[in-house]
């Protein structure tokens, strides 16, 4: 059985609802459906691509996402017991389907789409989705991990295997892959999930006007957000489910446009630090100084390729971040992102950073802040920045790698966190990085002098807040 749909998309339809339904029909005992899109495809036309079973109820839905796969595919297939990576394989429901097409790009004359389906109603299993595993590894410590970073179930070209093995390869202890509107993932990470490397679950809420990484939640969320208060409609998704909202790479190329929500976190570093970071942590700043308490986390956002990449400035786990955890678990570690208990630094070996005000830790609250306690390991020669509500309100150099002070303050205002910003390092930093991108042209629109005049941090802390 096979039936071709057409369309044409208009700019108007696209600042209506960036999302475009195709309505089709499934009959009795269809086990696999297999889709299509034809579309002239250019720079200033891109169609994402995505489909809903009947149980849809329109944003925001609990229940009917089967898969997306944004601009990064143009066909896919949804059976009983498999699915293209992106979709959900399972029971094929009778009834009323959509292919959603997401507007992402319209060029002024519109463009014709052409969607073709495919039903199957061959014999096959109903294959269940994998259990998720908890596995717990004892001890408490420092514990190393990515927030963030994206297979082959979305845009990326490796696949799950890939980027496991470049996870253990940079010594992670955990890792959150955060794939692009779908929670297909799962299906590799679930079993895979050891004492030797955690999954977290995440899913990554992309929109053409800000990205939000979802953690901790077994289900899906919806993330057709068409208005800017659908923000605050996100979270309560999130938050009833028990999971974590964290704002991401809010800065060039793709700020957060929406209104600001209840996020518990916001990813103040995003890639290397050479990608806008100052900016995002400006905001950060901005936000702390009104009042808001947000966790302070970092990742990657890393695009596993093909093949194992080595070590680098522009891998996995640059930044990474780190938590101190009373062993290593999926639970423990939702805790302590969600406290604030720990910092975000350049790469698995990057600068480790502690702060304290007595026994009142990282993203804890303290009756005064006369003085903070200070360890620092790994940065010598480089700058130890202590900042409030208003600035920084205290400097120092680091004169070893293995670095203790404490730092008397006078009346700060709200919060203190630090930074370590590159002094003695920051020539060979820069150099890692210029030689990373092997003769390219510099990303992000930066000019090789402005790269000059930016501080680079190497390592952020989460504030301690002064009890008000």
């Amino acid at each position: 059985m096979s039936q071709t749909i057409t369309a044409r998309v208009t700019p108007a339809e696209q600042a209506r609802n960036p999302y475009f339904y195709l309505p089709f029909e499934i009959p009795e005992g269809i086990t696999r459906i297999e889709v299509t899109l034809v579309y002239s495809k250019a720079e200033d036309c891109v169609i994402d691509l995505g489909a809903f079973d009947p149980r849809d109820t329109g944003y925001p839905t609990q229940e009917g996402f089967r898969g997306w796969s944004g601009g990064a595919r143009e066909s896919f297939f949804i059976a009983t017991d498999d699915a293209t990576p992106g979709y959900i394989h399972g029971e094929i429901q009778p009834g009323t389907w959509n292919i959603v097409l997401g507007l992402y790009k319209v060029p002024p004359e519109g463009a014709q789409v052409s969607v073709t389906i495919n039903l199957d109603a061959a014999p096959r299993k109903l294959a269940p989705q994998p259990a998720r595993t908890l596995p717990v590894r004892e001890g408490p410590g420092w514990y190393k991990g990515d927030l963030h970073c994206h297979t082959f179930h979305s845009d990326a070209r490796g696949g799950p295997e890939l980027l496991h093995a470049a996870a253990r390869q940079a010594g992670l202890d955990f890792l959150a892959v955060a794939d692009h509107n779908t929670i297909s993932q799962r299906r590799y990470f679930h079993p895979q999930s050891s004492p030797d490397l955690i999954f977290v679950r995440a899913m990554e809420v992309t929109t053409a006007v800000g990205h939000a990484n979802v953690f901790g939640v077994d289900e899906w969320i919806d993330f057709r957000m068409t208005a800017p208060a659908d923000a605050h409609v996100l979270a309560d998704l999130v938050h009833r489910r028990g999971g974590l909202l964290s704002i991401n790479h809010d800065k060039p190329t793709i700020p957060w446009d929406y209104e600001f929500p209840a996020a518990d976190c916001q990813e103040v570093w995003q890639s290397t630090w050479l990608a806008w970071n100052w900016i995002a942590l400006e905001r950060y700043q901005q936000r702390l100084a009104s009042g808001l308490k947000l966790s302070a986390i970092g990742g990657s956002d890393f695009h596993q390729p093909d093949r194992l990449l080595p070590e680098g400035p522009l891998v996995l786990a640059r930044p990474t971040t780190v938590l101190w955890l009373p062993q290593l678990s999926e639970d423990a570690v939702l805790a302590a992102m969600r406290s604030g208990h720990g910092y975000v630094t350049e790469s698995p070996s990057g600068p480790h950073l502690e702060i304290s005000a007595g026994p009142v830790a990282m993203g804890g609250t303290a009756a005064s802040l006369a003085s903070i306690d200070v360890r620092v390991s790994g940065a010598a020669g480089d700058e130890l920045v202590l900042i409030d509500a208003a600035g920084p309100v205290a400097r120092a150099e680091i004169t070893s790698d293995d670095w203790r002070t404490t730092v008397a303050l006078s009346a700060p205002q709200k919060f203190v966190r630090a930074e370590i910003i590159a002094g003695a390092s920051r020539a060979a930093l820069v150099d890692q990085f210029t030689a990373a991108l092997e003769g390219r042209e510099l990303p992000w629109q930066l000019k090789g002098a402005d790269l000059l005049d930016q501080p680079v941090r190497r390592a952020l802390s989460n504030p301690i807040y002064l009890r008000s």
